[in-house]
């Protein structure tokens, strides 16, 4: 199943974010095929990162929020909120549509 997970950055928190970085993408990389898409959210002027998007397969909304808790964002208290729903890809379309 998918999970749409969307973690908005406590203001002030651009420092942490930027020092915190390097460790959050390598521990991205383990999750391999788990991790279907990810990137960060951006101000208003499509600048500064200012959360994080990820749709990620996980067994259930457990396992999903287990996975995330991983994050190496998340051990430093990055987030101010987080959302986890699963989620339905429509598009693009499987050949079969």
């Amino acid at each position: 199943m998918l999970f749409f997970i969307y973690r908005v950055d406590k203001p002030g928190s651009a420092a942490l974010r930027e020092a915190t970085r390097p460790a959050h993408l390598d521990w991205a990389k383990t999750l391999g095929d788990r991790l279907i898409f990810a990137g960060p959210t951006l101000d208003e002027d499509a600048v500064a990162m200012n959360g994080s998007l990820w749709v990620i397969e996980a067994a259930d909304r457990a396992e999903a929020e287990a996975v995330t808790a991983e994050d190496p964002y998340e051990k430093v208290n990055l987030f101010e909120s987080k959302v986890v729903r699963p989620f339905m890809k429509v598009v693009p379309w499987d050949e079969a549509d």
